[in-house]
């Protein structure tokens, strides 16, 4: 059997704060395959944003371990991906400039990749587009496809979704599984809404909150395209529900957005 691509093992996490200190993250341990779409889900204030943060290397502050590729992660880096919450476009670049950011598009292997995630991520014909003349769920696109240019070994993205309309949402969620089809990148996907976790997903992470842990981990075996309305579909989402067992903890979670 393979080693895991993403290894993080007996991880907590502790913020300082005015108020004294706070456990954000206690005894996390999560392997990761190759090749695999993990959402993680949990009420808010859980620290499924700190994990994913830790995961790329933006926070280095805490104990335990964090290895991708059998490596330690000690900071952000070209093989580490992440999608924030807002697209984070540069506003006087266009689409294709910005996809390219650093690297100049004159040289052709970086022309013909960047063609070809413009393709990828469903943005063709809006090469020249600026960001103002995006829509929410075009201009999340181009930061994937932004991410994806490198190559990186894997892919972090926290609540990319979140701020979208249900239609828009619901294509940027086929778009995103046509580029990890595609593309075989592996990838942790940051959520509130359980639908949205079992539509993508391999395997759901679900988290506890206060302090953030592993309550359990639900494999999601079906195949694609999926179906929400489906009985099977179904089961597995009265399961993941099962499992916030607290009231305050399933109010939380259905209330985002379910």
């Amino acid at each position: 059997m393979s080693a895991p691509l993403l290894e993080v093992g007996r991880l907590n996490k502790v913020f300082e704060t005015k108020k004294g200190r706070v456990h954000a993250l206690h005894n996390i341990d999560l392997a990761i395959k190759e090749g695999e779409f993990i959402t993680v889900i949990g009420p808010s204030g859980c620290g499924k944003s700190t994990l994913l943060k830790i995961a790329a290397g933006l926070d280095t502050d805490y104990e335990g371990e964090v290895r991708l590729s059998g490596e330690k992660v000690t900071g952000p880096g070209i093989d580490k991906g992440f999608i924030f919450q807002e697209p984070r476009l540069f506003p006087w670049l266009t689409v294709e400039k910005n996809i390219a950011a650093d690297l100049s598009l004159k040289k052709p292997e970086v022309r013909q990749k960047v063609d070809n995630l413009i393709e990828l991520v469903k943005l063709t014909g809006f090469e020249k587009a600026y960001p103002r003349e995006l829509s929410g769920g075009m201009a999340q696109r181009v930061s994937i496809a932004r991410a994806l240019l490198r190559n990186p070994k894997i892919l972090l993205l926290d609540e990319p979704f979140g701020a979208l309309d249900a239609f828009t949402r619901a294509h940027m969620q086929e778009v995103l599984l046509d580029i990890w089809q595609a593309n075989k990148t592996t990838m942790v996907f940051v959520t509130h809404d359980i639908d949205e976790a079992i539509f993508l997903a391999n395997r759901v992470v679900i988290l506890k909150p206060r302090p953030g842990a592993i309550k359990n981990i639900i494999p999601v075996d079906l195949p694609f395209p999926r179906k929400k309305a489906s009985t099977s579909f179904q089961e597995i989402r009265y399961k993941i529900l099962s499992e916030f067992e607290k009231l305050d903890e399933l109010e939380l979670v259905e209330s985002a957005g379910i």
